[in-house]
């Protein structure tokens, strides 16, 4: 199996509600940027990329199909059942841009027992993000 070296082979999926809101939140709030956005029908989105470092996520609005009736909101699921720990640089500056955002701020940032700092946020749909500058790529 070959890959882009310095892009990751494991890309978390999602679903939203208000896909087009979501993608525009996660930009401003957290700092990802927009690598493909393909519009649904109505004011869906049917699949967007977006990245932020060497890392992506894909999303895209709820659909009452065979994948979207297997992939739940957290909402619907009762809560968070997986959640994304992004690597960044510049924690400070990362958690201050997702404060000004309006990120609900579930866990302060703080320094931690193994290395760096974390904090993690909510988006308002409900997803839960951990975002840290520990980096476990570095340990190997």
């Amino acid at each position: 199996m070959s890959r882009v070296l310095g892009k990751g082979n494991i890309i978390p999926g999602m679903r939203y509600r208000d896909a087009p809101a979501a993608i525009e939140w996660l930009c401003n709030a957290f700092g990802f940027s927009k690598n493909l956005v393909v519009p649904g029908p109505g004011d869906t989105i049917a699949h967007a990329q977006l990245i932020l470092g060497d890392g992506m996520i894909m999303l895209g609005s709820v659909a009452d199909d065979d994948y979207g009736r297997m992939v739940k909101t957290p909402q619907e699921a009762g809560g968070n059942t997986q959640c994304a720990y992004v690597v960044v640089d510049e924690i400070d500056v990362h958690y201050q841009r997702a404060v000004a955002a309006g990120a609900e701020i579930v866990m302060e940032i703080a320094d931690q027992e193994y290395g760096g700092r974390l904090y993690s946020a909510k988006y308002p749909e409900g997803y839960l993000w951990n975002f840290g500058s520990y980096d476990p790529w570095s340990e190997n």
